[in-house]
């Protein structure tokens, strides 16, 4: 190279520091994309998002085209470095280039290269696949004899090179990318779309509406009781059963009766049964989520909850399921959770004891417990295994609770008050 004029090498080792740049922004760029956001524009038809997923369907192939083309670049660039070294310098020259080379390479060709194509991703991958595309072609040779070397010494160290990476998302991913798309998404389609995600985790005997809840009509009971039974339903279903709600025969809707009380000229018991659709069962603990699909295959809309002896514990319907998502209906007919609970100023909260346990941690972002009971009742009565006196203390976990009163041996009104920094441990007295 004695014949190359020291200028002509300078602009060439500039060149090598910029196409060394260029790769190292284009693997950074590359690596950094959205997956997702990628995805959706090559279906809209984005050629240069088409272009960088034909790119990534193959990481390896990539990573190596990357990898060759900047070493070759940066080694080049290190002999001529060294050749300028010397002509200008002589023998210290030599530790003169490495030195200042390293220092260019680190921060023009790796450092501000990378942190600007992981900044902005997109502006330098799409750009970037125009070059990288042809030049895969071009080098794929090279390419393919270095990754079969690579897997050749991963497979002679142990290393299983068949695995197939998942791009998929958990549940748990999932609800992370929810909570932090706060400014694309509005709060309460948030809330919906987390609700969905824990339908896994809530199942029918969260919602069911209690057995001692249930209306239903015994058709043993006499005829006149029966029809007025009817016309003063608050429910579109009503259970029919004999004697008692273990026996249940059928569901009646309530404007299937009413059509047939209008226009048979006789509604008698024999037709309000022939009415009647058979009765729906559900095994208790079914998740929600696998419910919901049940009832939209069975084409039902309201079931019985049976524990595994074939008793009666509760009943849901597909409004209480949507209402674990939406929110709830104005049309229910059980209370809120607003109408069940108090807020006071002094920090404390005044709730009624049928109150959801599950609802009140969701609403305050409380840890009441919720594995053993359903309402703040049953949460109690399993605690102290007794039913209180008003005026007993107990603390269950950082909470406080006060029973305020008590009737038909149901804790009817508790006082509960969080305690910050309280140690987790549940003791009681009278």
């Amino acid at each position: 190279m004695e014949h190359i004029s020291t200028t002509s090498l300078i602009i060439t080792l500039i060149i090598m520091v910029v196409v060394s740049a260029f790769f190292s922004a284009s693997e950074t760029g590359m690596m950094t994309l959205n997956r997702y956001r990628l995805r959706h524009k090559a279906k809209h038809g984005n050629r240069a998002a088409r272009r960088v997923e034909g790119l990534l369907k193959r990481p390896d192939r990539l990573i190596s085209l990357v990898l060759i083309g900047n070493n070759l670049v940066n080694i080049l660039a290190s002999a001529l470095a060294t050749i300028v070294g010397i002509r200008l310098y002589g023998n210290a020259g030599v530790a003169i280039a490495t030195g200042v080379l390293t220092f260019i390479i680190l921060v023009f060709a790796e450092v501000l290269p990378k942190t600007v194509a992981a900044l902005y991703p997109e502006k330098i991958a799409y750009p970037s696949s125009v070059l990288l595309k042809p030049l895969q072609i071009l080098m794929m040779p090279l390419v393919w004899l270095l990754n079969t070397i690579t897997r050749l010494l991963m497979r002679m160290v142990g290393i299983k090179i068949d695995n197939i990476i998942s791009t998929a998302l958990s549940k748990d991913e999932l609800r992370t990318i929810v909570n932090e798309s706060r400014s694309q998404i509005s709060r309460r389609n948030q809330d919906m779309l987390l609700s969905v995600l824990d339908l896994e985790k809530v199942s029918v005997d969260d919602i069911m509406i209690p057995r001692n809840e249930i209306l239903g009509i015994n058709i043993n009971d006499e005829w006149k009781q029966i029809v007025r039974q009817l016309a003063h339903s608050p429910h579109s279903r009503i259970v029919l059963y004999r004697e008692s709600l273990d026996d249940a025969i059928g569901m009646l809707r309530v404007r299937e009766a009413y059509r047939l009380m209008t226009e048979k000229k006789e509604f008698t018991k024999e037709v309000m049964l022939r009415a009647a659709d058979e009765v729906y069962f559900i095994p208790e603990g079914t998740p929600l989520s696998i419910q919901l699909v049940k009832f939209q295959r069975n084409k039902k809309k309201v079931g019985l909850v049976v524990d595994e002896y074939g008793d009666i514990q509760g009943l849901v319907t597909v409004e209480d399921i949507l209402e674990e998502i939406v929110g709830d209906f104005t049309t229910s007919m059980s209370p809120t959770l607003a109408e069940e609970v108090s807020p006071q100023k002094d920090g404390s909260v005044i709730i009624e004891g049928t109150a959801n346990v599950r609802e009140i941690n969701k609403a305050f972002n409380w840890t009441l417990p919720e594995d053993d009971a359903r309402t703040v009742n049953g949460l109690l009565l399993e605690v102290l295994q007794d039913i209180p006196e008003p005026g007993t203390h107990i603390r269950i976990s950082q909470y406080e609770i006060d029973v305020l009163e008590v009737q038909e041996n149901m804790i009817k009104q508790v006082r509960m008050t969080p305690v910050k920094n309280a140690h987790k441990h549940s003791e009681a007295t009278g």
